[in-house]
């Protein structure tokens, strides 16, 4: 196996990310606009359109998190929790942009993997704007996620990514228990 500087760059700050957001601190953002920007790059010489398309989107999603939690003096925006009906809405909305999306790479591009890379891709949209306005559900959304992008980026050959997946799928977990005892803490 090959190791690629560039890859365990982008892995280095994409963690760093995750923690400093876990941790709910401004600086998170900057670390995962850079490590999205080296994603960019690496998915999309993998034909992994869909994740390249991602990446984009966190670099913008970055900007906002990071002007709005600047805005707010990022400790004083209240973690927020959904109500079921919130969760159907993004669902079925995320599965129907999903199944378009996976359809039109899959007929208009040499992609790898489009239904797989397309689900992981909307859901990550919504899961990032989920964590941009604090809602604590985001991390369940991040554990699916992560937990199929592993294999993924394996068939893929981006192998650091895809141990990347599985610590972030660990993480996701740690940042659920850290956010819902804020969350409790916040009703008192």
């Amino acid at each position: 196996m090959e190791i690629n500087p560039l890859e365990l760059l982008g892995v280095v700050l994409n963690l760093t990310f995750v923690i400093l957001m876990i941790n709910q601190k401004i600086l998170a953002w900057p670390f995962g606009i850079l490590g999205s920007l080296i994603s960019i790059y690496l998915v999309w010489e993998q034909s992994l359109y869909s994740e390249s398309i991602l990446y984009s989107y966190y670099v913008f999603m970055g900007i906002y998190g990071w002007i709005h939690w600047t805005k707010k003096n990022d400790i004083e925006i209240p973690i927020l929790t959904w109500k079921l009906k919130d969760h159907l809405i993004l669902i079925s909305v995320s599965i129907t942009l999903a199944l378009i999306q996976g359809y039109l790479f899959s007929h208009f591009t040499e992609a790898k993997n489009p239904f797989v890379d397309a689900f992981t891709t909307i859901f990550s949209f919504s899961a990032t704007y989920m964590q941009a306005r604090k809602v604590l559900s985001s991390w369940v959304y991040w554990l699916l996620i992560n937990a199929v992008s592993v294999g993924l980026y394996f068939v893929r050959g981006l192998p650091f990514y895809a141990i990347q997946m599985i610590v972030f799928s660990v993480l996701s977990v740690v940042g659920f228990l850290k956010w819902k005892k804020e969350v409790a803490i916040q009703k008192n």
